[in-house]
């Protein structure tokens, strides 16, 4: 099995970012993280310990290389949404591990011996450092991985395994910086030289479980999202002209809006029964309650 054959069976399946991390440990990543510990800039849903996130044979002893994939989502549609594009459809976990798990399925046929563990936003590793080591995108100034065909509108997801897929190069590119994201991100997160105050995003506000203060329901309030923030994306020139997703979960059944009357009626069970395959779910109904009653002013003084 080499690194063409593998790339080719993801193509096959509709993957056309895949590319090929070595196992580190990351040095340069090490750096940038204690960095942004001194900074503050951390939000505590990050590993909790460091080296889990700059070595991969701590997550899996005998790994040889990981294999990382970008998986678009972007559907064009400018109808009005409370709901940031990446959680309309069905919850990213679920579809993007279904396609990570066909390529570890193809791999035991070819490879004796494969093992491999899977991770989709779940795991210690930085799955954008991953994607920017593997080429399968550049770092954009709003924090995002760019890829040339889908911009910064995709998820990642990666495989360790204990196979040793020749690394690939990250790619010559870089950001325009253009400073666009900078300018209009709603609650000044991003610092404008590849950095960010986490604890600002938007995105990071309305799943923060912690009582919110005035200026951070107001962040809320302006830029009226329940759940998560596309500002930083939406003005980004990498992502002009670029290609819609073809994966299907991401094309149908898509919510646009929550409504507080439908959502305050329910139970937590019914809650999670109608919407528990979504990614804005995760965080319970208290929290999207929550978001609503503040994106709609309806909150008790």
């Amino acid at each position: 099995m080499n690194k063409k054959e593998l790339k080719e069976f993801c193509a096959s399946l509709g993957l056309k970012c895949v590319g090929i991390a070595g196992v580190g440990p990351y040095d340069t990543l090490e750096k940038i993280i204690k960095h942004r510990l001194s900074n503050g800039h951390t939000t505590g849903m990050e590993e909790p310990i460091l080296e889990k996130r700059i070595n991969p044979k701590l997550t899996m002893e005998n790994a040889k290389s990981i294999i990382v994939c970008a998986f678009p989502y972007y559907v064009e549609d400018d109808r009005d949404s409370n709901l940031s594009k990446y959680c309309r459809g069905k919850d990213y976990h679920i579809i993007t591990k279904e396609f990570l798990q066909k390529i570890c399925n193809y791999l035991e046929k070819s490879i004796k011996g494969f093992e491999y563990k899977i991770f989709v936003d779940n795991g210690p590793l930085v799955d954008r450092h991953l994607a920017q080591i593997s080429g399968v995108g550049y770092f954009g100034i709003n924090n995002n991985i760019i890829t040339d065909e889908y911009g910064s509108y995709v998820f990642i997801g990666y495989i360790i395994n204990n196979y040793e897929f020749y690394p690939d190069e990250p790619l010559p590119k870089t950001c325009i910086n253009c400073g666009e994201c900078v300018k209009y991100c709603p609650a000044n997160a991003l610092l404008g030289n590849y950095e960010m105050n986490p604890k600002r995003c938007i995105s990071y506000l309305t799943q923060k479980k912690e009582t919110l203060s005035d200026e951070e329901k107001e962040s809320i309030r302006n830029n009226g999202k329940v759940f998560g923030c596309d500002v930083c994306q939406d003005v980004c020139p990498h992502n002009k002209n670029i290609s819609k997703t073809e994966i299907e979960g991401f094309m149908k059944d898509l919510i646009y809006n929550l409504e507080y009357e439908t959502i305050s009626l329910m139970s937590n069970k019914e809650f999670k029964r109608t919407y528990g395959e979504r990614a804005f779910s995760w965080r319970g109904k208290n929290l999207i309650k929550r978001n609503l009653e503040i994106v709609n002013d309806l909150e008790q003084s």
